[in-house]
C-alpha cells in the first residue's frame, strides 16, 4: 500500500522560512518524479515545484528563487525548503507522485 505523507508546515511571518518534507512508501521512490502543488482557499490547485527521479528541477514562476527542492532517494523524500515567504504563499502544500497524493501540510503566512 502507498503512503505519501507531508509535514514541516506551520505559520510564519512573511521573510520566514519553512522546510515541507514529503515520505513516500510502498513505491520503488527513485524511479519517480516528484511534485509540489499548493491550494489556497477559493483557488485552485497551483503547481509549485517538480524534481525529476535524477534530480532535474522546475519551478513556478511565483516561488523561483526563493523555494528549492530536493530529495533524499536513501530516506524515500522529497523536500521543498521555502524561503523568503510571502502572505500569497499561504495555502495547504500537497505533495504528489505518480498517481499518489499526500494529505497536505498547511502553510500559513501571517503578521
Amino acid at each position: 500500500q502507498v503512503q505519501v505523507v507531508e509535514s514541516g508546515g506551520g505559520v510564519v511571518q512573511p521573510g520566514g522560512s519553512l522546510r515541507l518534507s514529503c515520505a513516500a512508501s510502498g513505491i520503488v521512490f527513485n524511479r519517480y518524479a516528484v511534485n509540489w502543488y499548493r491550494q489556497a482557499p477559493g483557488k485552485q490547485r497551483e503547481f509549485v515545484a517538480r524534481i525529476t527521479n535524477v534530480g532535474s528541477t522546475n519551478y513556478a514562476d511565483s516561488v523561483k528563487g526563493r523555494f528549492t527542492i530536493s530529495r533524499d532517494n536513501a530516506k524515500n523524500t522529497v523536500y521543498l525548503q521555502m524561503n523568503s515567504l510571502k502572505l500569497e504563499d499561504t495555502a495547504g502544500y500537497y505533495c504528489n507522485l505518480h498517481i499518489f497524493w499526500g494529505q497536505g501540510t498547511q502553510v500559513t503566512v501571517s503578521s
